[in-house]
C-alpha cells in the first residue's frame, strides 16, 4: 500500500494538531457477512472537521465498511474508537448515541411525510434546527411542505443529509451521495460536505464514485480494492497522481 501523506500543508486548516484526541479511529477493522470477510484490516484516524473520501470500484466493500462503522453489522476484527472510547461491535443504537450518523445509499426517507416532518422527527438536542437545515439546503425551503416521495433525487439526497445533521453527528457517514444523480447535481451537492465539516466540526466519511469531485472536498482518501486498502494519502496529493489512482483501481501494486 502506498502512503501519500507527504506534507502537513496537505491537511485541512481545521486540523487541531497532533496532541488532539481523534474523533474517529478505525484500527485494523475487518467486516463481512456470515463467515465471509468482505473488508480486511482497514485503519485510519480522523480529527475534528476533517473529510475522508473512501474510493474504489463497485463491490470493493465500501458500503460494508460504512454499515459496520454505524453498528449495523458486527465487526469481524479490529476496533472502532470514538473520541478516545471504544465502540462496541454491532450496536447501532449505541453508535448513534455516540454520534455516528449514517446517510445510507437508499436515503431511507419517510416518503409519505413532508420535508419538515422528516426533519422534525429526527431532531436531537444540539443538532441543526429545521430552519438551520433549510439555510444549509435552501432548495428544500421551497419544498418544505412537500412529501419526501415527491422530491427529485437531488432534493431527496439533500433531505437525507439535512435529517442527519439534525441528529448532531460527531461522525457523519455518507454512503454514495451521488447515486442516481445527474453530474450537475453532484457538483452542487459535494461541496456541501466540505461546508458541513467546516461549520459543524464533525468528521465526514464519504463513499463516492465521482473520484475527482470527492478529492476536491476531502482532506484524506482511501482506495479500497477487494476489501483491502490499496492506496491512502492526502486528497490533494492523490488528485495530483491520477496514474496511482488508476493503478490502485486496477489492483496493481502501487
Amino acid at each position: 500500500m502506498a502512503d501519500l501523506k507527504l506534507a502537513d500543508e496537505a491537511n485541512h486548516s481545521n486540523d487541531p494538531g497532533p496532541t488532539a484526541v481523534p474523533i474517529l479511529e478505525c484500527r485494523e477493522v475487518s467486516a463481512g457477512y456470515g463467515s465471509v470477510r468482505v473488508v480486511r484490516d482497514v485503519s485510519f484516524s480522523l480529527q475534528a472537521g476533517s473529510v475522508l473520501a473512501i474510493l474504489g470500484p463497485n463491490g470493493a466493500g465500501k458500503s460494508t465498511l460504512m454499515n459496520t462503522l454505524a453498528g449495523l453489522l458486527p465487526r469481524k476484527g479490529g476496533d472502532v474508537v470514538v473520541e478516545g472510547k471504544e465502540l462496541r461491535s454491532g450496536r447501532p443504537g449505541e453508535a448513534n448515541r455516540r454520534g455516528l450518523v449514517l446517510v445510507p445509499d437508499d436515503r431511507a426517507l419517510f416518503t409519505s411525510m413532508t420535508v419538515r416532518e422528516n426533519l422534525s422527527i429526527a431532531k436531537r438536542s444540539g443538532g441543526l434546527s429545521v430552519d438551520a437545515a433549510m439555510e444549509m439546503f435552501p432548495a428544500l425551503a421551497k419544498r418544505i411542505k412537500v412529501n419526501a416521495g415527491s422530491l427529485s433525487g437531488g432534493e431527496q439526497q439533500m433531505l437525507a443529509v439535512a435529517r442527519a445533521l439534525t441528529q448532531n453527528p460527531r461522525v457523519l457517514l455518507i454512503d454514495e451521495m451521488s447515486m442516481g444523480l445527474a453530474p450537475v447535481i453532484v457538483e452542487e451537492l459535494l461541496p456541501i460536505v466540505r461546508r458541513i465539516a467546516d461549520e459543524t466540526n464533525a468528521v465526514v466519511v464519504l463513499v463516492e464514485q465521482h473520484v475527482q469531485l470527492a478529492l476536491e472536498v476531502a482532506d484524506e482518501a482511501l482506495v479500497i480494492v477487494h476489501g483491502g486498502v490499496r492506496l491512502s494519502g492526502s486528497a490533494r496529493e492523490l488528485a495530483k497522481n491520477p496514474e496511482l489512482l488508476e493503478q490502485a483501481y486496477l489492483g496493481e501494486a502501487v
